[in-house]
């Protein structure tokens, strides 16, 4: 599934125009992101929780090469599912 195919279902789902539907696609995923650029979380009870996990300088070895090269720290995304999530799917 795309994020068309994501759009269409909500709108089906819910009765709203497929231009509603994006819009609120759209703010679902901007709220998550703005959150997590801040450091924070998102949990939603059922189905998941959103997550930043801070990832250590490392040094790594081109595999072309065999140079060392330092990797630099940063961030990840990270997605845990949740209990209902995961009863769902098996």
């Amino acid at each position: 599934m795309n994020k068309n195919d994501l759009v269409a279902s909500v709108a089906s789902a819910t009765d709203l125009s497929k231009a509603d539907a994006a819009k609120a696609v759209d703010g679902v995923f901007d709220s998550i992101t703005k959150e997590l650029s801040g450091g924070g979380e998102v949990r939603l009870v059922g189905f998941g929780t959103f997550s930043v996990a801070r990832r250590q300088a490392s040094q790594g070895r081109n595999p072309r090469t065999g140079e060392k090269i330092q990797i630099p720290a940063s961030n990840q995304a990270k997605f845990k599912a949740g209990k209902a999530l995961k009863e769902s799917v098996n």
